[in-house]
């Protein structure tokens, strides 16, 4: 069955946060369903679809912003009341709006991730995790890390309280009361849990998971030890996942997997016949996609998938058919229903025209008026950094709640930004000078009209850290801008382990494959010993044998480089010659090749202008490092290292770092 959906947009509110739009169960066995969603100005607001407007059920005060939504109620009844946690306190309404709970909580942070279930509730700050009972204080736990997401696995299943919490370190926190039961390692940082089929699965220990670098997996929590049942790596190189539902949009009575990402892609995925989920359907947004569930709401008897976006936009992909087609000289009707919503709708765009000449007129008027006073606008931005340990890179997305001018890119230490294909921004360089500044970069990136997502890739160079600035302007007047600032670490290049021997008192033992790698803790280390006054003894042991092996790491990475440069160096004389010539025949195979893959060969190495000097900036770093161990500066001999690199050959190479000695 091919699964075709047709897109509607429904209504706008303000900027929401992950998991802040829920679908109210249906009142009766075929009836639509309402929508509850909370944004950025503190509303929440209840709709239903009638005639395909959206009608209001009823729309809360402004207030302080809203983390997070969750619907809850007594154990194995209808899941009808909604909670919503703003700054430290937690509200309940019913589903006709009334407010039934003001609880205020004893945290000192604002509250990042919510779980209900029953009378137990689940709240977790930056790095605490609370659970109440009846609004009484329970259990109590303090996480090494930045939690994310938090979820409990089915009481009604389980009979028992068992809390996992999401954890910026790549780690899933499994919990009994205020201790940690165990830890569990996931590929990348866990954004977003689930229970599989909405309900744990059969066991009602299986745990759906998203990171932040697209990954998505599946996992089986028991109460001795976990079971990795399968995992899909992000081969498409899409956004981090932000939201995950289950529900059964093929209506083969099995759920599909609904996964929303942030930049903006939604997917579909099912299990044919495997037991790990296939890619079935796909459908990309503009912008962040916070919140994604199944579920009938437009009209009665067609299921759709509703999603809400970061600017707040609730827009449903519905399996109604909406669009016909007429042949050549058929004449399409148009219901009357159609035709009143489009009257309608080409009324409330003349009257917002005529509303926005009114506003810009006035503006202009108070703005040349003696007594002008002009505000600096409010506006919102959702900014993501992180490491892609693929290909050593880190991508960086800013996404605005309005159209973005420009932004402009500072850095203090040398990064390369590199080409990403969905960024259709202009980039120009200015020239800066490192001293006095302290400026290695400075680039703008020219936005097109109507786009509120920008993604850059930054290559940073290890051993060399300081922070990365981005300035955004968004396209409204009067004109600001928001300043975010990002860390580069010494390390940067390095994920995290979370092996570590805790037994150590007062000192700390570092291993690596790489020679550089021990050179730059060591060089950090002390500058910020010194700097804080701080008495460290440092003492190494250096393996010979290392500097060969990182060499042979190397060796693959370098040949591929060295091969892929000469090819291209190639590919505009040979498709001179073929000008020239017409008929090939007479190229030995390789050029022949080098000709045919000349796009795809471009193509890469436009993706990766510097790789290769990284590549020798890597040998180099390692050729000073090991002799500087032994008290020897062979600086003036790197000149001479780089001959050797540019007619490369692995056993001239291994030759020279033992001759330098």
């Amino acid at each position: 069955m091919e699964l075709q959906l047709g897109r509607v947009d429904y209504l706008q509110v303000g900027v929401t946060s992950q998991k802040t739009m829920k679908l109210l169960p249906a009142s009766g066995r075929r009836a639509t369903q309402k929508v509850v969603i909370a944004d950025h100005d503190g509303v929440v607001t209840c709709f239903g679809i009638k005639k395909g407007e959206a009608v209001p059920v009823f729309k809360t005060l402004p207030g302080q912003r809203i983390t997070r939504l969750e619907l809850g109620g007594a154990l194995n009844t209808p899941q009808e009341k909604i909670f919503v946690a703003a700054g430290s306190e937690v509200r309940g309404f019913t589903k006709r709006g009334k407010q039934f709970l003001s609880f205020e909580t004893n945290l000192t942070e604002n509250i990042k991730a919510m779980h209900i279930s029953g009378a137990d509730l689940f709240l977790c700050a930056s790095y605490i995790y609370n659970h109440y009972c009846d609004c009484k204080d329970q259990h109590y736990y303090l996480s090494g890390d930045k939690i994310n997401d938090v979820l409990c696995l089915p009481v009604e299943k389980l009979s028992r309280i068992t809390p996992i919490l999401a954890c910026q370190d790549r780690v899933l926190r499994v919990l009994q009361g205020s201790d940690l039961l165990y830890e569990v390692e996931v590929p990348g940082p866990p954004t977003v849990l689930a229970l599989n089929n909405g309900n744990g699965g059969d066991s009602g220990e299986e745990l759906l998971f998203g990171t932040s670098d697209g990954k998505l997996g599946l996992i089986q929590v028991s109460s001795a030890s976990p079971v990795h049942k399968w995992e899909i790596r992000n081969e498409k190189k899409r956004g981090g996942i932000l939201c995950i539902d289950n529900f059964d949009i093929l209506g083969d009575g099995v759920k599909e997997l609904l996964v929303g990402r942030d930049d903006g892609v939604l997917e579909i995925y099912n299990f044919e016949s495997t037991n790990e989920p296939v890619l079935r359907y796909d459908h990309a947004l503009s912008e962040s996609i916070t919140s994604i569930q199944g579920g009938c709401v437009g009209k009665d008897g067609y299921d759709e998938i509703l999603a809400s976006t970061y600017s707040g936009w609730v827009t449903g992909l519905t399996t109604e058919p909406i669009h016909r087609e007429g042949g050549s000289g058929d004449e399409l009707k148009i219901s009357q229903e159609m035709q009143n919503k489009i009257s309608s709708l080409r009324n409330e765009m003349e009257h917002l025209q005529m509303k926005v000449l009114q506003e810009r007129e006035k503006y202009q008027q108070s703005s040349q008026s003696s007594t002008a006073i002009s505000a600096v606008p409010a506006f919102s931005v959702n900014d993501k950094f992180t490491l892609n340990k693929d290909d050593a890179s880190y991508s960086l997305i800013l996404e605005v709640q309005t159209a973005i001018d420009n932004v402009l890119i500072q850095s203090d230490v040398p990064i390369d930004l590199l080409d990403v294909e969905k960024n259709s921004a202009v980039v120009s360089f200015s020239g800066c000078e490192s001293e006095p500044n302290s400026n290695f970069l400075l680039a703008t990136y020219r936005c097109q009209a109507n786009t509120t997502r920008l993604e850059l890739k930054i290559r940073s160079i290890e051993g060399q850290y300081g922070t990365l600035q981005a300035y955004v302007t968004p396209r409204i007047q009067p004109k600001t801008c928001q300043l975010r600032q990002y860390q580069i670490k010494p390390l940067s290049l390095h994920q995290r382990t979370h092996f570590i021997d805790h037994d150590r008192k007062g000192e700390g033992f570092f291993k690596s494959d790489n020679i550089s790698t021990i050179s730059i803790l060591k060089d950090v280390l002390s500058k910020e010993a010194t700097k804080r006054k701080i008495n460290l003894n440092i003492s190494y042991d250096i393996n010979e044998a290392s500097v060969n092996h990182t060499l042979k790491l190397i060796h693959p990475k370098l040949e591929y480089q060295l091969l892929l440069a000469k090819k291209v160096q190639l590919i505009d004389a040979l498709k001179e010659l073929q000008v020239h010539e017409g008929n090939m025949d007479f190229l030995i195979p390789e050029y022949r090749c080098i000709l045919e893959e000349a796009d795809h060969l471009l193509e890469e190495y436009k993706k990766q202008p510097a790789h290769l000097e990284r590549l020798y900036g890597m040998i180099t770093d390692l050729f000073i490092d090991k002799f500087k161990f032994k008290g020897t500066n062979v600086k003036s001999k790197v000149p001479l290292l780089l001959e050797i690199l540019d007619s490369y050959d692995q056993n001239a190479l291994y030759a020279f770092f033992d001759a330098a000695a």
